[in-house]
């Protein structure tokens, strides 16, 4: 294994939370519509942008996207926390010489700012965001984009989310696919495509690394 490809809300960070407020702000302050979690999680797949303009009745589109990019930062701290044992995952793998990268349907805009938030700026080889594909999850064009500029072969990746749109993105990249649920807020409590492996803990992952299971 020579590099690692991660997707980010609810694998890497633990930031659905964050995600899922500041869409309920927009969807009640431009179309006064109450939305839970779940009906939000259901339009995932284009980035933050695509979801509000696929989505969003109000023709204020442009406006309403600069408000969740408000609503996303101004709150950022107060709902999402570093994770250190993800910081350290992380820094162990380079540390490792094995090449770590994010494939993810957020938009370059609000990933910047996790990134920014959580201390995890400079760390990646590669990143992949919603705006540098025309296919979104479950499309497997990002992470294809992303092994190619890493300069691997998909059998000598590993792709780690936690949905079903990562999982065949993954499996349908034909590389090794794990399903994490190692976080507290994560979009998928069972997988209906079963992905390669499933875990639980970055614990769990780590020893997988140290005994060659990966």
């Amino acid at each position: 294994m020579k590099a690692i490809v991660f997707d980010f809300d609810g694998t890497l960070a633990n930031t659905l939370p964050i995600c899922y407020y500041a869409f309920q702000k927009v969807f009640k302050d431009y179309d006064n519509k109450d939305l839970t979690a779940n009906e939000i999680k259901e339009m995932f797949g284009p980035s933050e942008t695509g979801i509000i303009r696929n989505n969003l009745s109000n023709p204020n589109k442009e406006e309403a996207i600069e408000y969740y990019y408000a609503q996303y930062a101004e709150l950022h701290k107060s709902l999402v926390e570093v994770n250190p044992e993800i910081r350290e995952l992380l820094t162990s793998l380079k540390e490792a010489n094995i090449k770590i990268g994010i494939f993810t349907g957020k938009a370059k805009r609000s990933l910047d700012i996790s990134l920014k938030a959580l201390d995890m700026e400079g760390l990646f080889d590669v990143i992949i965001t919603g705006d540098d594909v025309l296919k979104p999850k479950p499309n497997p064009e990002g992470l294809v984009k992303a092994l190619s500029l890493l300069e691997v072969e998909n059998f000598e990746a590993v792709y780690i989310g936690d949905s079903d749109a990562d999982i065949i993105a993954g499996l349908q990249a034909n590389v090794y696919t794990i399903g994490v649920q190692w976080l507290p807020e994560y979009q998928t409590e069972e997988f209906n495509e079963q992905p390669n492996s499933i875990i639980k803990s970055v614990t769990e992952f780590k020893q997988s690394l140290k005994v060659g299971i990966l």
